[in-house]
């Protein structure tokens, strides 16, 4: 390698390994340039990183083709587990039917008629390779769809159900995939690629289960987070290998373990290894994300040389491309609205609009890449169905997701409501500071020392008040929580700077230094968190007066009896969907869920009636919220209040 410095020319020699380690540093000095640089102009990183990588294709003199094992065996694995872990189990349960729908049924029916459109346009590619084409392309991708999602304030319910979607939807393409490629030497039969994915879906699922049955009790052993971590990266890969050996779906087996493994880690895992498992986790997945659609794009070239190799013209090139692309959005905007399915299909927890978003929020990434690759040499086509899945991967994020923002906001679709999931935060810790408030006090005895009690109750008190605090409308003034948080982040920089000045004067030994430094870190981990909360657009902290007067609904509403249990919200019992928590109308009574539900009942019962009161009728909750006004009163109901 030569370098020209001031005129004068350096000639520098590397080995192999110097010239890998050198392309590592440049890959990932890029990587982290490009996505800093989407997140800047505020355009989708995925995009971004495929627009580039096909760039560079075509600048850079030689680029080893992309192994598609690397990517099914050595980066799926982890990158699916990582979001099945960190996906609510219990969300994923109740939209079942919503996600089942979309992951499997729309799959299965986009690989159908993708391959028959595929037939029909080129009759020389059979069917059952046009169904591995429909494999191929069928599975959105959640990177992509809910990065867009998040930015623009979509619904909650609408991302958790194509975070959902991913999970599945990926086992489902790729064991559709591997029966549509053992059929294509043989006469297809539907009857065979059927029995096939069921066979290689319900291996992967008891795979999984098992893998989860063994990991949760080992993760309850181990009591070092390094141990912890190491172990949490081994799970994706025990999942995935057996099952693939032994022919069942190695995806399927990754996302049950995930799922179950997520849902049982709080229970067993101790808190500092739950935050270093967390943050290794965070790192692993952000490199393997963003490093696939670079690679990715990297590999156009590649695909476009290998698409002159074969026989089809221009014009069936392009005639093809924008006929499967045109399938795959039509097929998932049907699917959607499809009048004859059962109600659990057609997705009727959603409404109009959320459907319309959900459809076109089909845009295609990673594992549709690394399936197009996985066609065998001398498949049907090969060059022209991998070209045509980078095609439909690039037109889906360029079009689809410059677009999608301005659909949300066209049809108005709410986002989170910040105040209700600060209510819910205030009301659930809360809930867990009582709980450890009375467990104290059955424990503590005479010997306990008074003040050391009595800091305990202080700090639990403490916590919940800086959760409450989130609910008030911003006032812009700074609340005792974020003072105490500026001044004791002052304090620890003092604190940070006097022990950095003894260990330079070598009169503590290093382990010793390392041990109270670690100690002020974690507080101020603690103490960022409030300001990184606040400044991504958490609502201003304020001291609230949540006492009733201080707004004349809270003042006039009448405290109505709550009913006797069992509770429930009768529109969602006749919608057929799930709440979460349930809130009562303090003018006529009516039981609603609350906005952590999916279909929000009582705030649409607010915007129909007017009625600005409600109360929870959860168990041992008794404050009240106005929605006009944003306030709320928290106070005990046996409390004496303030007069109005």
């Amino acid at each position: 390698m030569e370098l020209e410095i001031g005129g004068v020319v350096l000639t520098i020699e590397l080995d192999s390994a110097e010239k890998l380690a050198l392309q590592i540093l440049a890959f990932t000095i890029l990587l982290l340039v490009v996505v800093a640089i989407a997140n800047r102009i505020r355009i989708s990183a995925p995009l971004l990183l495929i627009i580039v990588g096909i760039g560079l294709s075509f600048v850079i003199a030689e680029i080893p083709p992309l192994p598609p094992e690397l990517v099914l065996v050595g980066i799926l694995p982890p990158l699916l587990y990582g979001a099945a872990y960190n996906t609510s189990f219990i969300d994923f349960r109740n939209k079942k039917w919503s996600i089942g729908s979309l992951s499997v049924g729309l799959v299965i029916f986009t690989s159908l008629i993708v391959g028959v459109v595929a037939h029909l346009v080129i009759p020389d590619i059979p069917l059952a390779a046009g169904i591995a084409l429909g494999a191929v392309v069928a599975p959105p991708d959640a990177v992509a769809a809910t990065a867009v999602a998040k930015r623009v304030g979509m619904p909650t319910s609408i991302v958790q159900i194509l975070e959902g979607e991913s999970l599945v939807n990926d086992a489902s393409a790729l064991t559709t995939l591997r029966a549509a490629i053992i059929t294509v030497s043989a006469t297809f039969s539907l009857w065979q690629v059927s029995f096939n994915f069921i066979v290689a879906a319900g291996g992967g699922v008891l795979l999984g289960y098992l893998v989860a049955q063994i990991a949760i009790p080992i993760r309850r052993k181990i009591t070092t987070p390094t141990f912890d971590t190491i172990f949490s990266f081994t799970v994706p890969f025990i999942a995935f290998l057996p099952a693939e050996f032994i022919d069942a779906s190695g995806v399927v087996a990754v996302v049950v373990a995930g799922l179950l493994v997520g849902h049982g880690s709080p229970g067993v895992q101790t808190g500092s290894a739950r935050l270093t498992t967390q943050a290794n986790w965070r790192t692993l997945i952000f490199f393997l994300e963003n490093a696939v659609f670079l690679l990715v794009g990297l590999q156009m070239r590649n695909v476009l040389e290998g698409l002159g190799a074969d026989n089809h013209t221009t014009p069936d090139v392009i005639l093809f491309t924008v006929s499967i692309y045109l399938a795959l959005v039509i097929t998932r905007f049907v699917w959607m609205f499809i009048p004859w399915l059962p109600a659990s299909l057609r997705n009727k927890r959603s409404g109009t609009r959320e459907r319309v978003v959900i459809a076109w929020a089909g845009m295609r990434g990673v594992v549709t890449l690394a399936a197009a690759l996985t066609l065998p040499a001398g498949f049907p086509s090969r060059d022209l169905l991998i070209f045509v899945s980078f095609v439909v991967v690039l037109a889906s994020l360029m079009i689809q997701g410059f677009t999608l923002p301005a659909l949300v906001r066209y049809l108005r679709l709410s986002p989170p409501d910040p105040a209700s999931m600060a209510l819910e935060e205030a009301s659930l810790l809360e809930r867990a500071a009582n709980a450890g408030t009375k467990r104290l006090g059955e424990v503590v005895t005479p010997a306990d020392p008074a003040e050391v009690v009595e800091r305990l109750r202080l700090g639990a008190r403490e916590r919940t008040n800086a959760a409450w605090e989130k609910v008030a409308e911003p006032g812009g003034e700074e609340t005792p929580v974020e003072a105490y948080s500026r001044l004791r982040l002052i304090m620890l920089n003092a604190e940070r700077t006097s022990v950095l000045e003894d260990r330079d004067s070598g009169n503590y030994s290093d382990e010793i230094i390392r041990q109270v430094i670690n100690l002020l870190d974690v507080e101020e981990a603690r103490l960022d968190a409030i300001r990184v909360t606040r400044s991504e657009g958490a609502r201003d902290v304020a001291v609230p007066e949540t006492i009733a007067g201080e707004c004349e609904h809270l003042t006039d509403a009448k405290s109505l009896p709550v009913p006797p249990p069992p509770l429930e919200c009768e529109a969602c019992i006749a919608e057929g969907s799930t709440w979460v928590h349930l809130r009562m109308c303090l003018e006529c009574g009516t039981v609603g869920c609350c906005d952590s539900s999916e279909r929000l009942h009582a705030r649409q019962h607010h915007r129909d009636t007017k009625h600005a009161v409600i109360r929870s009728v959860e168990p041992g909750e008794d404050w009240r919220w106005c929605y006009i006004d944003h306030l709320i009163d928290n106070t005990p109901a046996d409390a004496p209040r303030r007069p109005s």
